[in-house]
């Protein structure tokens, strides 16, 4: 049975160009057995086979389950999914794009009505402490079975002992015939060919798949000129990052430094594919060779090169570039993709749906700031599927069963929302399961909010039980979502693990506290962090956040227990410090105890983390570790902090709770006076100065004693140790002498605010004289 419903599954999927899915559901022996036979049965190649496992020894490539990256920009004709002892969600997002046209995804899994029931390696993943296994559900499995059984275009085959106990349960047949032929055969008619005063070489526009690339690598064409900018958005399997290293490899060959970056370069690899390809197409036989360099640098014969970087190098780097071209650029933060706007040149690629595509920040904020620069910006939209047809049933399979398309409420749907009017409501998983509009629009939010957003948080969402989620909503419609993780409540056993250097899963405020600041009673407390936090785009600095963190704390603070019966004793939050961020969560009451001392590759940020007490435990942890934060910023400041943003660094200091105790000596308060108000230096005492500043700082408020400006130079010269040159180009100041003047003035408020008997009696005897 097993040959004929491939061989009929296969034949239409070749007809129509599309994909099918083919599940084997049964004991996992007798399934890779007959995906064998299913792939024999259709004569593919096992070089055009990939099959993802935990086990090995297979004759076709093999990839695991938590490595299945590796897939990302292959192409193959068929990719086995083998979902027995660890199904990562995940995984199945990138077997399902590897899937070429006319292709097959074979699902080896248990039986559809016992697989939600049953627990893996992935479940054990999300069963972090205090919790175990156990108490992880099953939720996305049987939601993802219910398409599986309801979705077109896919095969169900309950495997029996033998072949004489296989049942079809489905055939996958959806009857595509002499249409989608017709439509599969496009490329073949309508090749795309180079305009007829194209820049780029005739050989990029011929390696182009769909007109829709055509165009795309028309716009690229701006970049061969300073002050152009180039958006290029479209949904998965596109072209978009082929166009773009086609443009890339182009621009290489005239000569040209190109500059890419991704959120990871796995993210690029496929425009460093297509580059190396073009360039070295066209420098055969001319004593050219692709890449002197590593696969993220390839140099040509006329002195180009296309270049990775991480995002934060890159954006450091945009500058010295002929052009930047930044893939993925919805997955990257506001903050940094502004660096790239000191490019020449620059493009911005991002996907809009699917989990590469994540952050209404690009398309809300960003694009406002683009569009206000220096760049004349060019658009472009690709939607012509490059590997399979456009109505391919496996990508609105793949589209729905991972939400890969989630999205929050269209505009309209909200506009008339108000705070007041919102109602605040939990999102128990088991209404989400049963409300796909509901579990949509949550999602999407979630999804719209940040860039590592991702099939394996959907199943954490409806199944890890240590996360709990709530939302507002106006109407029906849902304008902000939480996403909560419980932490700590740990046993003395686990805390001293923790303290000695092991790791345990999904308790990162306690990890930070225990492992990285050395306190081993820090995983005792319980606490409530916010993984995610997201309001709807169209309703951004209207009150909704707030208000929903309002709620949260409201239900959960005080002596009141949450849900599993364990009380909260403080709230907390991980994030990457911004100067807004840090202001949005103090005047949320939570208070900082960590600043990180690198920064986060993809966002370019420092992370913070901030704790908002509620029990006395909570005081307790918040007091200590706001006192040892306090003393680590007086001295890293200028060591591992010298070149954090100064704003950033007024932000933290100002969250932190430990107050300061200025205890200068007379010899110090004769040099501070001195330096304000006589003929003083500050150099005759950093350390007295480095005190003050830090009082003014963590103290200061709305009637700080001194300005913006003034902060800006106590933590650039004071606390970061900066050179006088170096702090008077940074803050704009018009001389040495005037940098050095205006600190004196900015000490002047301070003696008045912490100065002693005898420093206002010194500064009376220059005032006076």
């Amino acid at each position: 049975m097993i040959a004929g419903v491939t061989r009929e599954l296969r034949a239409e999927a070749e007809r129509a160009n599309e994909r099918r899915v083919l599940a084997l559901a049964g004991d996992r022996d007798r399934a890779i057995d007959v995906a064998y036979d299913a792939v024999e049965a259709v004569e593919i190649d096992d070089e055009d086979v990939s099959i993802v496992s935990t086990r090995e020894g297979f004759r076709f490539e093999e990839h695991r389950p938590r490595s299945a990256d590796e897939l990302l920009g292959r192409t193959r004709e068929a990719v086995i999914l083998d979902c027995h002892e660890r199904f990562v969600p995940n995984a199945l997002g990138r077997a399902v794009g590897a899937v070429d046209g006319g292709g097959l995804l074979i699902l080896l899994t248990p039986a559809l009505d016992d697989w939600p029931g049953i627990r893996d390696r992935f479940d054990d993943s999300l069963g972090v402490p205090p919790y175990g296994v156990d108490d992880v559900t099953g939720r996305f499995r049987e939601r993802l079975v219910s398409t599986l059984r309801t979705h077109p275009g896919v095969a169900i085959v309950a495997l029996g002992d033998d072949a004489d106990g296989d049942v079809l349960e489905r055939d996958g047949l959806t009857g595509a015939g002499a249409a989608a032929e017709a439509e599969a055969d496009r490329g073949s008619v309508d090749r795309p060919s180079a305009p007829p005063d194209a820049v780029f070489p005739a050989a990029a526009y011929a390696a182009c798949l769909t007109g829709d690339q055509s165009r795309a690598l028309r716009a690229f064409e701006a970049l061969a000129s300073p002050g152009s900018a180039v958006v290029v958005e479209s949904d998965r399997g596109r072209g978009k990052s082929s166009a773009a290293g086609l443009a890339a490899g182009a621009l290489a060959l005239g000569g040209g430094d190109v500059l890419v970056t991704a959120p990871g370069f796995r993210n690029a690899a496929e425009v460093f594919a297509r580059a190396r390809g073009l360039i070295g197409g066209e420098t055969e036989g001319h004593g050219g060779e692709v890449g002197d360099g590593d696969d993220r640098d390839l140099r040509t014969p006329a002195g180009g090169r296309v270049r990775f970087l991480p995002p934060a190098a890159a954006a450091a780097e945009a500058a010295a570039a002929d052009a930047v071209i930044v893939d993925e650029a919805a997955a990257l933060p506001v903050r940094l993709l502004e660096g790239f706007l000191d490019a020449p040149a620059v493009a911005f690629c991002t996907t809009v749906h699917g989990y590469e595509g994540a952050g209404r920040g690009f398309a809300v904020r960003f694009r406002e700031r683009l569009l206000d620069s220096r760049f004349a910006v060019r658009d472009v939209r690709l939607d012509e599927p490059i590997r399979y047809a456009r109505d391919d049933p496996v990508e609105a399979w793949a589209s729905r069963a991972l939400l890969l398309d989630a999205r929050p409420a269209v505009d309209e749907a909200v506009a008339d929302a108000s705070v007041g009017d919102a109602t605040y409501r939990a999102l128990d998983p088991e209404d989400l399961l049963a409300d796909e509009t509901l579990l949509g629009e949550a999602f999407g939010l979630l999804v719209a909010a940040h860039y590592r957003t991702e099939p394996n948080d959907l199943a954490r969402l409806l199944d890890a039980p240590n996360l709990v989620a709530r939302a507002l909503v106006a109407g029906d419609r849902v304008v902000a979502v939480a996403l909560l993780a419980r932490e700590g409540g740990l046993d003395a056993e686990t805390r001293r693990g923790m303290y000695e250097g092991e790791r345990v899963r999904g308790n990162m405020v306690p990890d930070v506290l225990t492992s990285q600041l050395r306190d081993e009673s820090a995983a005792g407390p319980y606490g409530l962090r916010t993984v995610r936090i997201a309001t709807h785009h169209a309703l951004r600095d209207a009150g909704f956040g707030s208000r929903l963190l309002d709620e949260v704390h409201a239900e959960f603070g005080g002596d009141r227990a949450g849900d599993d019966g364990d009380p909260v004793d403080y709230f907390s939050v991980g994030y990457g410090a911004t100067p807004r961020l840090l202001r949005f969560w103090r005047r949320a009451g939570y208070r900082i105890v960590h600043l990180s001392t690198t920064r986060n590759d993809a966002s370019g940020e420092h992370s913070a983390v901030m704790l908002r007490p509620e029990t006395a435990a909570g005081r307790d942890l918040l007091d200590r570790h706001a006192v040892a934060f306090r003393d680590r910023e007086r001295d890293g400041l200028s060591d591992a902090h010298r070149d954090v943003d100064p704003d950033v660094i007024r932000g933290a200091l100002r969250a932190c709770s430990a107050p300061v105790a200025v205890d200068l000596t007379e010899t110090e308060w004769r040099s501070v006076v001195g330096a304000s108000v006589g003929p003083g230096m500050y150099d005759s005492a950093p350390g007295a100065f480095r005190d003050l500043a830090l009082a003014a700082l963590i103290e200061g408020d709305g009637d700080a004693p001194i300005d913006d400006r003034e902060e800006r130079l106590l933590v650039r010269k004071v606390l970061q140790g900066r050179s006088w040159e170096g702090v008077a180009d940074d803050l704009g100041f018009a001389s040495l002498s005037a940098c050095r003047r205006a600190l004196g003035d900015a000490a002047v408020p301070l003696v008045e605010r912490y100065g002693t008997e005898f420093a206002r009696r010194e500064r009376e005897r220059f005032i006076n004289d």
